[in-house]
């Protein structure tokens, strides 16, 4: 009999360790746009420092982030099991958060170029400069790195949380756990990778002039010349994933919205497999930018009319 017990034990065990895989590769993939745009911000804000101080950098970083998660993840798992509509508001809140910022990404791109420019020659002249207390530079990129992050990761553990509301408790905590854990592996090990590209380009570069190798030569070009286009890349595709994932919540959560794309959807049946595949997809992407524009403008009218009051 206790053979038996033990037996059954294990295969309740492997069964919720079968669910959780499941369930962290769904809720993965639901969180993929948002993983985007925490991969591109964060190796934007860590880029800058000094070449030997880039690592050091990024782990602070990192370990801010997984104090983030281990605040988070319990915050998330009391309000599902304690107040679950919670879950849903603050789904769409973030989804909308999302929206918001993606618009403003791109207003600020388009319109703060020259600003853009100043903020990058300031930090320049910052490393350059041996009267500057670089260590001060260094913590307010770090902790402005750890703000960004926590907004970011409380998107994501509320996004995972709402593709497994269904799924028992252990499961719940099993599941936001690998994923706050390997999200947060995956994204700053990446970080460390990008941000670390042109360093290993100098390098092949160096040792090609001493050898006289071609081959690491053009390696070397190839990653010092990478490095900025994959990093206007992320940016690029996080910005998308925002409005795509940010939409997508609106729209399967907002039942005014549903039923509007739905109705439009229908429009497009029976006019060929990829017109029905890219129709969800550009219409979630529209929703997302629609709803951020209009948040834009609302925060900026909201702004500027305080400013005036307090005149």
């Amino acid at each position: 009999m206790a053979g038996l017990s033990l037996l059954t034990l294990l295969d309740d065990i492997v069964a919720v360790l079968d669910d959780v895989a499941l369930m962290s590769k769904v809720a993965a993939k639901k969180t993929a746009g948002v993983l985007g745009d925490d991969l591109a911000l964060n190796a934007q804000q860590v880029s800058g420092v000094r070449a030997e101080r880039e690592i050091p950098v990024v782990w602070a970083v990192a370990k801010g982030s997984f104090l983030n998660k281990a605040i988070i993840v319990p915050i998330a798992l009391i309000l599902s099991a304690f107040l679950p509509t919670a879950i849903t508001v603050l789904l769409v809140i973030g989804g909308i958060y999302l929206c918001f910022e993606g618009a403003e990404k791109i207003i600020h791109s388009l319109f703060s170029r020259h600003e853009n420019q100043q903020a990058k020659q300031v930090r320049k002249e910052a490393n350059a400069n041996q009267d500057i207390d670089l260590v001060a530079l260094e913590q307010s990129k770090i902790k402005g790195a750890i703000r960004t992050d926590f907004i970011l990761s409380a998107e994501i553990v509320v996004i995972a949380l709402g593709t497994i509301s269904q799924a028992s408790f252990l499961t719940q905590i099993l599941v936001l756990s690998t994923i706050a854990i390997a999200l947060t592996i995956f994204v700053y090990g990446l970080v460390a990778i990008i941000v670390k590209l042109d360093d290993l380009g100098l390098y092949l570069i160096s040792s090609a002039k001493q050898n006289n190798n071609k081959f690491k030569n053009i390696m070397g070009e190839f990653l010092i010349n990478a490095a900025p286009l994959l990093m206007k890349f992320l940016v690029i595709v996080g910005t998308i994933a925002m409005f795509l994932v940010g939409g997508g919540i609106i729209v399967h959560n907002v039942p005014l919205v549903t039923d509007f794309i739905h109705h439009i959807e229908q429009s497009f049946l029976n006019m060929g497999a990829l017109l029905e595949y890219i129709t969800p997809i550009i219409l979630t992407g529209l929703v997302g930018m629609t709803a951020g524009l209009l948040c834009f403008l609302s925060v900026t009218l909201a702004s500027n009319l305080l400013l005036s009051l307090k005149k």
